[in-house]
Parts: structure tokens; sequence; C-alpha cells
């Protein structure tokens, strides 16, 4: 039997049992033989005959400070986005699949350079091979952003899919990894405690999820609700959490009051990519969710440099994250650097390689000589 027969079989399965906690430790497992027979799909091993091996992206050289990827269907208006955002031409028509391969262009904003790709159109079951979607989505997987293009037109069941299908690949869309401690060991057998009374994880159901992977000796421990499959992907380890925009293309054919709608609620963002309505606030939007900083070089004796910033992400915002950006070797000459903004309390305030540096800083690093 082929594996996505398999997939299919306890697909299935799942959908016939009943969801209650008698049941929960049996579906938990299911989930965990899921993710395995996923994980071969897009893992096969040589000579498996799965496609000729793991799932690779399309070859295109990652520049800039961030990169964005477009997903979406055939024909929801990705080409016509990405000339009108970056200037760079992509084919557009009348027809489904006019974009055969990945399509890259350059934004520059608030000086900093981003990266957009213009990705083929995914069809269903993309996850498991269809069409290119297997090389979409590992692109997919490259990228800081997502945004993900839709036709207000067609029906709301097509972002159900795509997000079903990039569920399949490991790809998490705005959430956090799951905040669950596991830890292997030696001996003990499988402990499970959590601070939420009554949660949907009980330990007959994270023993039946450990047991599925030959895991048969550890400690899980959570201090919020989660379901089985956060305790499967914390086990996996190969997920990946990126932020999504749900841009919702062609509003010039709707009613205002669809409009409105659209436009309450979360990660959505409505355009016109032909008319170039709302392109500056989709721009605005795609800076917000990727939370990116602008720190200024100062060299000694001159002006602060605001042409070109270096540009980091606000989780790696450390003077020594803006050495390294600036060049691997500047940090082992480190001897300390003067700051003025809103990070310090003086202007300038000596501070050591660990600062965190805040959005339009400036800095001057003092070298050992």
């Amino acid at each position: 039997m082929s594996v996505l027969s398999r997939i299919k079989d306890i697909e299935d399965e799942m959908g016939r049992t009943q969801k209650n906690k008698a049941t929960s430790a049996h579906l938990g497992s299911l989930k965990a033989k899921l993710a395995k027979l996923r994980r071969e799909i897009l893992e096969p091993s040589s000579g498996a005959g799965a496609g000729g091996g793991k799932g690779e992206g399309f070859d295109v050289t990652k520049v800039g400070d961030a990169r964005v990827g477009f997903v979406g269907f055939p024909s929801v208006g990705k080409s016509t986005l990405l000339t009108k955002l970056t200037g760079t031409f992509s084919e557009a028509a009348n027809y489904e699949f006019t974009t055969l391969t990945c399509i890259p262009g350059i934004v520059r904003y608030r000086g900093a350079k981003i990266q957009m790709l213009d990705l083929p159109g995914i069809i269903e079951g993309a996850k498991d091979g269809k069409g290119r979607g297997r090389q979409v989505i590992s692109t997919a997987r490259t990228c800081n952003l997502i945004l993900i293009v839709l036709d207000c037109l067609k029906p709301i069941s097509h972002k159900k899919i795509i997000e079903h299908e990039l569920e399949g690949f490991g790809i998490r869309l705005n959430k956090r990894p799951p905040n669950i401690a596991f830890r292997k060991k030696d001996k003990g057998g499988i402990t499970f405690t959590s601070s939420v009374k009554d949660g949907k994880l009980d330990l007959d159901s994270v023993r039946a999820v450990c047991v599925e992977y030959r895991i048969f000796n550890a400690d899980v421990q959570m201090n919020e609700d989660y379901d089985v499959d956060d305790l499967v992907d914390i086990i996996e380890g190969s997920r990946i959490y990126i932020p999504a925009i749900y841009v919702v293309n062609k509003i010039d054919q709707i009613t205002l009051e669809e409009l409105n709608v659209i436009d309450k609620l979360p990660h959505y963002c409505p355009v016109c990519a032909f008319h170039e309505w709302n392109l500056d606030g989709l721009v605005e939007m795609v800076w917000e969710y990727l939370d990116l900083q602008r720190i200024y070089t100062k060299p000694k004796g001159k002006l602060p440099d605001f042409n070109e910033p270096i540009v980091l992400h606000r989780k790696n915002c450390t003077v020594e994250d803006f050495c390294n950006k600036i060049h691997k070797t500047m940090v082992k000459n480190f001897k300390y650097a003067l700051v003025w903004g809103a990070s310090v309390r003086h202007r300038p305030q000596r501070v050591g390689k660990e600062h965190l540096l805040m959005d339009e800083d400036i800095v001057q690093i003092i070298k050992r000589i």
C-alpha cells in the first residue's frame, strides 16, 4: 500500500472517530502516525520511488534584509501584484498557470531591501506532490513572511485549502511555537505535568503519541493548554512558524459593504493590484509583520549614515548582531559601542555587545587597538 493510501485510510479513520476523552489517546496515536507518514512524503528515502528525493525549492538566491513569498491558486493576481510593487515584470494573462517558475523582485521601504517572490500557483494536493506544489511550498519555507493571495470573488474555502497544504508541509501560520518542555530520559517511563486543569491533553494521550515515536521514557511539561497536534509538532521538531497576511485581491469587483467586512478580519489586507489600490497599506503591513528595525552607523568624527541602515529583526537586535551583519570579524576586535537613541538613557551611552538595540538607534563601534 502506498504512503498516500495509508494517509487517506488514517484520515478516514480520524473522521469516523468521535472526539471525546475516551478516544483522545487513540486520536493522538493516529495523528502521530499521520505526521510520520507526511514526513516520508516530504523526505523520501533514495530509491523509494517517491519523486526523486527530498522536495527542493526553486533556485533563487536570497538577497536583501527579508524574503516575502506570494502563495495562492492560479490566476488570483500574484504576478500583477509583484509587477506593481517591485517594477519587476512577471507575465500576467487571463489563463491559469501563466507563471511556471519563481520570479523575484525587490521592494525598498524605509531603507530596507525586501525580496518578494512570485511563486507558481498551487493546487489542492500540492503537499503530496501534485503540480509543482512541493517546490512552491519548499521555497515558501525559506520566507520570513507569506502573502496568501486570494481572489475576493472565489469561495472562502480556497483559504482553508491553502492553509491545509502549507500545514501539511510543516508550515504554521501566525502561530508561536508551543511552550512545551519535552525531555527524553533513560528510565522512569512517561511523566506528564500541566498547570492547566482539564486541559486538552492527558497522560494517556501523551503516552500514546510518545509510544508511536518509540519514546518510552520522557518528561513532558506544559504551562498552557495545547492539543495533540502541538505535541506532535514538538516531537517532530521540523516545524517552521511564519507570519502570514491574507491579501484579498480584485476588490474593485465587490461592494463597499463587503469590503468593510473583509477589512475588519484579522491578518487581512484588501487590495486591487490592477488599479494599485491600497498597495501602500500592504507594504506598511508587510513591514509591521516582518518586525524589522533600522540601526544607523556612525563613523568616528562623522555624521550618521541615514541612507543605508543596518536592518535587523527585533528578536536578533543586539550590538553583537549588528556587528555580525556588517562583518563577521568585527566582534573579534570589539571593545565597546557608543549608542544614541531610545535604547539608552544617556546620549551617547557606552554599552557592551549584549546591549539590545531599538529602531533607529545610532551606533558607533570602538575597536581594540
